[in-house]
């Protein structure tokens, strides 16, 4: 016996904003991490690993990740906000986490006070990268302020000729 889905209960429309709730919220917190820490904080870890100009750099990242999260949550400007964010990624993988391997999670030892992890590989990286591909690609999702754009855009009435006149109408 095959199993029908019945159209009623189809959940698959709200798979993009699960997606742009999770991705949104790590973007933002992140920035906002870096923000509380301080980001002189953050400034001297990436001097400590040869970015250029690391104060205004880390101003970037903190704006970016506070920003492009908050944008991916609403469901705003998501392919415009995707590519800096992308890139943020590329860039942690690339001055960070390759030579920890593929694995976020490294178990090093389980002592009396809990577990203790090693470095974190790209894997989370990728995922974030994957999310905001799908995002870019299959759309926002319900919810979301490019929808609301892009219907009030495909609403907007046709400009016309001669429709101040009262006179017949010709689509411009």
């Amino acid at each position: 016996m095959q199993y029908e889905r019945s159209d009623r209960f189809d959940l698959t429309p709200w798979a993009p904003f699960l997606l742009r709730m999770i991705i949104g919220y790590g973007f933002a917190i992140h920035g906002l991490a870096k923000l509380s820490r301080g980001p002189d904080v953050f400034a001297g870890v990436l001097q400590s690993i040869g970015v250029p100009a690391p104060h205004f750099m880390a101003w970037v990242t903190i704006i970016t990740e506070l920003f492009g999260g908050l944008a991916v949550g609403l469901g705003a400007f998501v392919t415009l906000a995707s590519v800096p964010l992308a890139v943020i990624l590329l860039v942690a993988i690339f001055t960070v986490h390759l030579p920890y391997g593929f694995s976020s999670i490294k178990l090093i030892a389980v002592t009396p006070a809990g577990a203790q992890f090693g470095p974190p590989g790209y894997e989370c990286n990728l995922l974030y990268i994957a999310g905001l591909v799908a995002l870019v690609l299959g759309g926002p999702g319900p919810l979301a302020i490019d929808g609301l754009r892009r219907h009030k855009k495909q609403n907007k009435p046709a400009l016309t000729v001669g429709a101040v006149s009262g006179k017949n109408s010709v689509s411009a």
